[in-house]
């Protein structure tokens, strides 16, 4: 009767989760045409590498104290709102501290950053911000609710991608040609900042707690090695786009961001499954049935391998639209780029499963160690090899990543809840197909689409009643 419980209402909760996180996920992709026409593609690029250091700064300065509220639930019980609310308190302690040493040494920050004055404060407003709306995601999740995360972050983000694009076409109507970055920022960024206030006074109001020392040496202890591990991940997101801008400039950088932005499709319904496959996950573990897990993560794995193929042979297409000609050559980044996301995506099960046993350092270990290599090759291959070798980089560095931490796994966890050799197999066989679709585009365009559809039925036939088998089973 319990087991059937957990099972409806993870079920429930992660259809709910999924299809709220591809909604609100996907007004921002498909936004992406707009930036690309009102913008020029040196603009398009610099605001994406502002996004990029926004994504470097969260964790670090919030000292990725969110991250413990996934494992409190089970150690705080009948205190987890207790916990949330004095720990998010010491996350802004930190987010004040890192402003006022920024503010110390604000010309030669600001400089490195590549941000006037508007970007820069909003930055910091923005960590502020985001890091409470993140403590509340990830309670609501562990929790196995969807309403108020869904609800919060679409009266943030649907007013954000308005405006922004308002401001751009009013700057644009009235000669600011040169302040679009700024205005989009302003728009974008505002009603974030200001939903994500709102969220931390809830948070505070609902723990009723700020200052408690057990809470934040229980929250340091656990999340201070997962800042490695967090900036590790990040700077392997972000750091091909800011080492093109350094190593090529701002108008390759453009082109580079769509192709990201491509890529981020499969991440989007990745990162949305992802978040409701864990509390269940978790659950199991914590009733020690792990075997349950391998199963549908398996079918995952395949289900996401499959729709990677996709996005690779629709790749000219999907440029065409989201990109005006000057991004053609975009074409040639997606195959690299959605492979390097589906083997993160892969990575995420044995990472998930040290975090749960409290080995962070072991999480953190092993992805400094590829983000130092990953960082390596792309100095290396960019300036040996063009702007496009960032992609490939960042693809082998997501897979040396995967094997390190599907190889520690075993040492956390004492026993394999997913095969390593099964998971470098599948990644082997997606890296492949992928790779060769990219000879399709040399083809008529018919040609492409008799594959596509052949595909399509073959994939439907195989993978869709797999994937039905694991929601009967949720259901049961």
């Amino acid at each position: 009767m319990q087991n059937n419980k957990l099972n409806k209402l993870a079920l429930k909760a992660g259809i709910f989760y999924i299809v709220g996180q591809l909604f609100i996920r996907g007004i921002t992709f498909l936004t992406t045409p707009v930036y690309t026409r009102l913008l020029s593609r040196a603009q398009y690029g610099e605001i994406r590498i502002y996004e990029s250091w926004l994504l470097i700064m969260v964790p670090v300065m919030s000292l990725c104290l969110w991250r413990s509220v996934d494992r409190a639930k089970y150690d705080m019980e009948e205190r987890y709102n207790e916990y949330v609310s004095s720990v998010q308190a010491l996350s802004y302690l930190s987010i004040f501290g890192f402003f006022g040493l920024c503010m110390l040494f604000k010309p030669q920050v600001q400089k490195f950053w590549g941000m006037t004055d508007v970007m820069f404060y909003m930055a910091f407003l923005y960590v502020f911000g985001y890091t409470s709306i993140l403590f509340m995601q990830r309670r609501e999740k562990q929790m196995m609710r969807y309403k108020a995360s869904i609800l919060i972050t679409t009266v943030t983000i649907v007013p954000a991608t308005v405006l922004s694009i308002l401001f751009i076409c009013w700057g644009r109507i009235n000669g600011y040609l040169d302040k679009l970055v700024e205005l989009r920022i302003w728009g974008f960024y505002v009603p974030q900042v200001i939903g994500g206030f709102i969220v931390a006074v809830l948070l505070w109001r609902q723990g009723g707690r700020l200052i408690q020392t057990e809470y934040w040496k229980y929250a340091l202890q656990y999340s201070l090695p997962l800042i490695p591990e967090a900036l590790s991940i990040q700077i392997m997101n972000q750091a091909d786009k800011i080492m093109i801008q350094f190593l090529v400039g701002y108008d390759y950088t453009g082109i580079f961001a769509l192709g990201t932005t491509i890529s981020f499709i499969i991440w989007i319904v990745e990162d949305s499954v992802w978040n409701a496959f864990l509390p269940w996950m978790y659950e199991k573990i914590s009733r020690d049935e792990m075997e349950d897990i391998e199963a549908p993560w398996t079918v995952l794995m395949h289900g996401f391998g499959i729709m990677s193929w996709f996005l690779v042979a629709l790749a000219p297409e999907i440029v065409a639209v989201l990109g005006s000609r000057e991004y053609h050559t975009a074409v040639f980044l997606i195959a690299p780029m959605v492979t390097g996301t589906l083997l993160r995506f892969y990575s995420y099960i044995y990472t998930a499963i040290q975090n749960y046993y409290k080995k962070t350092a072991c999480v953190a270990a092993g992805t400094i160690l590829t983000m130092v290599i990953n960082v390596i090759l792309n100095y290396v291959c960019i300036l040996r090899f063009g702007y496009m070798a960032a992609a490939y980089t960042t693809a082998a560095s997501y897979f040396i990543l995967l094997v390190l931490q599907g190889y520690l796994e075993k040492k956390v966890a004492g026993r394999r809840v997913v095969s390593i050799k099964k998971s470098v197999i599948i990644s082997g066989i997606y890296l492949a197909l992928n790779l060769i679709t990219m000879e399709l585009f040399a083809l008529q365009w018919y040609v492409r689409y008799l594959v596509i559809l052949a595909v399509t039925v073959l994939a439907t036939r195989w993978i869709l009643p797999q994937f039905l088998k694991v929601v009967k089973d949720f259901r049961k």
